[in-house]
């Protein structure tokens, strides 16, 4: 199951708090063990809970394993002393009972060369062991555990209960921390036994009799850009990724870690508020909508990586996650309320906070499906911060895959800390434990291959990017008369000489072609996106049709302007949280010659790049390089290149834009 600690309450001094069904007794941490990062640590340490009525069990080996028959704690007997001290006997008696009676195997099913010394279980026997279950018990593969000392050992147990009377194989899938050997030692240590052969096909239970987590997962619009299925992870297309303003809510990227949790009765659900005293309040969903102001906020969300695949092509490296393109982020209108204003109706003191009085250092937020994030105090107290507990989108309702029925919005910030499907907030001293804080959204240096996760703040405000998101090419023209002159060189003394780079035979075709020897090009309309974080409005949009050797300004569109009486400005909020659209129209000038013979091929160039160059031209095609970037209010600028931000897991990939674009050869001379 995933790293998750999503439990959100006051920790005392020396201990470790983990989400639990049930009391434990809080035990000291051992160690590094603190550190959620360290997965082998955490579970081959003593657990940090201990279950009131039992120790943890002991490792088995597999050569004890074949000595010892099915461990007493599990028979009948176990169960009945287990439960009669709760004065539940007569319930729950022989609950744990091992299935004996006589099986209707199929006539040719193979021999069952499993452990004899383990007792064999229906799957009928296993689905009784729910997460309601005193005793939950789980399968995988073909082998049955007994899960109920591992869940308050295990970060993610919580998600572990939620396969409880089932199989974790497709829980685990999820996750590729769990295809460790030492995760299925771990995992082994809980082994009672084998799902008999009667419920085996091939050795293997069949799918239908697994539970799929995203059996309850929405219906998607068909445009999307699927990166992944289970969980889903799509990208706004690519056509319609800056058509409007506001990105359609269908369109809005998908950013999923696990399942879409199902919620039958919206107006049921519950936000509880913690304090740092351990104070809680609730609301329901018709609390928010009443009791507090509404606030709207017009924002983009961007995931951390975004552009990966950019960053992977032009660093030349690998780099681990989702290859996401440009499409990774969306624009929308967000309508919810103040966190700021529940915190303070929940008892927080919000203006002496305000003041530096507070001990509150974090805000933490958990979601349904466990997962969970946190942000600094700052901006969930700045009155300028527009932190909302949102329940619409675009002036709907949240749609399931969006967080229905709420969930934070943090502006300006990674998409990673507006957690989704929202159900507990708590004010706290230190950051979320989770996997999502401690480890995923994390920045180290291009040298740093095997990162000490503990050694990097947790990504929160975005650094500046742009992309070019569409390309129309019309007829071809003059090149305008600065492109002109870079086709000059320029002579070490410096003054520039008008001398035509193309081959003798390319001056005489040009020649005897009369007006074809002026330069020309391909008209072009060039649009895209640039966005920074923190609420810094960008300034200047700088675009190259000549691979950077000259660069014009684009035009921002001003698309918060009111654009007519008795309208209101699309832009809600008190910061520039949105996107800028910018668009720009010239002249691309297309070589007539490939690229690769030319003697100003850029250094950064590969062989592989000059050869699918030469095809291009081959092809009877001629390409040019188009850039973009971007500067904000803040005077910030996009890096040139890769090499200097390259990380391995492909964060915050930012460089200039580039999009190769290739045309036919004129055919027809004007």
């Amino acid at each position: 199951m995933p790293i998750i600690a999503p439990t959100l309450g006051r920790r005392l001094p020396g201990e470790l708090i983990f989400a639990a069904p049930r009391r434990f007794t809080a035990l000291p941490r051992h160690g590094n063990c603190l550190s959620v990062e360290r997965f082998r640590c955490l579970h081959t340490s003593p657990p940090l809970y201990r279950a009131p009525v039992e120790p943890p069990r002991p490792v088995r080996t597999n050569e004890t394993r074949t000595k010892q028959r099915y461990s007493p704690r599990h028979t009948g007997s176990a169960a009945v002393s287990l439960i009669a001290s709760a004065g539940l006997l007569s319930l729950f008696a022989g609950l744990f009972e091992p299935d004996t009676a006589p099986r209707d195997a199929p006539s040719n099913a193979p021999p069952d060369d499993r452990d004899p010394d383990l007792p064999r279980f229906r799957l009928s026997d296993v689905r009784k062991h729910d997460a309601k279950s005193d005793r939950p018990w789980v399968t995988y593969e073909d082998k049955v555990y007994d899960i109920t000392d591992w869940i308050p050992a295990h970060p993610g147990g919580d998600v572990i209960l939620r396969a409880a009377g089932g199989s974790i194989d497709a829980y685990w899938d999820i996750f590729s921390i769990h295809k460790s050997p030492h995760v299925y030692e771990i995992l082994d240590q809980y082994l009672i036994g084998f799902v008999d052969s009667a419920d085996l096909v091939d050795g293997r239970p069949l799918p239908e009799q697994i539970e799929d987590p995203f059996r309850d997962d929405p219906p998607r619009d068909p445009r999307l850009i699927t990166m992944t299925e289970k969980p889903r992870n799509a990208e706004t297309p690519l056509e319609e990724l800056t058509a409007s303003f506001i990105t359609p809510t269908d369109l809005f990227y998908v950013r999923n870690h696990m399942w879409v949790p199902k919620v039958d009765d919206p107006d049921q659900h519950t936000l509880t508020v913690e304090l740092l005293d351990g104070s809680t309040k609730e609301y329901t969903l018709n609390d928010l909508k009443t009791k507090f102001k509404p606030a709207k906020v017009t924002a983009a969300l961007q995931c951390s990586g975004n552009r990966r695949k950019d960053m992977t092509t032009h660093a030349h490296k690998k780099t681990n996650g989702l290859q996401w393109n440009v499409g990774a982020i969306s624009n929308a209108v967000w309508e919810g309320v103040r966190l700021a204003d529940v915190l303070a109706d929940a008892g927080f003191p919000l203006e002496q906070a305000r003041a530096g009085d507070t001990e509150a250092r974090h805000v933490q937020f958990a979601g349904e499906e466990s997962y969970a994030a946190s942000i600094p105090i700052g901006p969930a107290l700045d009155p300028r911060g527009d932190v909302l507990l949102v329940y619409a989108m675009n002036g709907r309702p949240l749609p399931p895959d969006h967080g229905f029925p709420l969930r934070a919005l943090v502006p300006g910030h990674v998409a990673a800390r507006s957690v989704k499907w929202l159900n507990r907030v708590v004010v706290s001293e230190e950051e979320s434990q989770s996997q999502w804080q401690q480890k995923d959204y994390k920045l180290f240096g291009p040298n740093v291959t095997d990162p000490d996760w503990s050694k990097a703040p947790a990504i929160q405000e975005m650094p500046i990017t742009s992309a070019i998101t569409a390309v129309k090419l019309g007829d071809w023209a003059p090149l305008p008369p600065e492109t002109k002159e870079q086709n000059m060189s320029t002579q070490p003394n410096g003054n520039a000489e008008k001398t035509d780079r193309r081959s003798d035979t390319q001056v005489a075709r040009s020649n005897s072609a009369g007006s074809a020897a002026t330069p020309r090009g391909r008209r072009a309309s060039v649009a895209g996106y640039a966005y920074s974080g923190g609420g810094r409005a960008i300034i200047r949009v700088d675009v190259s049709l000549d691979n950077g050797k000259t660069w014009d300004q684009a035009e921002l569109i001003d698309d918060c302007a009111v654009q007519g009486p008795n309208q209101e400005s699309p832009c809600s909020g008190h910061k520039s949280w949105a996107w800028q659209r910018w668009r720009y129209e010239g002249v691309i000038p297309l070589p007539d010659e490939p690229r690769g013979s030319r003697a100003d091929a850029r250094p950064d160039e590969t062989k592989k790049g000059l050869e699918k160059e030469d095809q291009d031209h081959e092809d009877g095609k001629r390409c040019q390089t188009l850039l973009v970037k971007a500067t904000d209010e803040a005077y910030n600028a996009q890096p040139e290149g890769y090499d200097a931000i390259w990380n391995a897991r492909g964060n915050l990939a930012n460089a200039w834009h580039r999009v190769r674009v290739c045309s036919e050869c004129e055919s027809k001379k004007e």
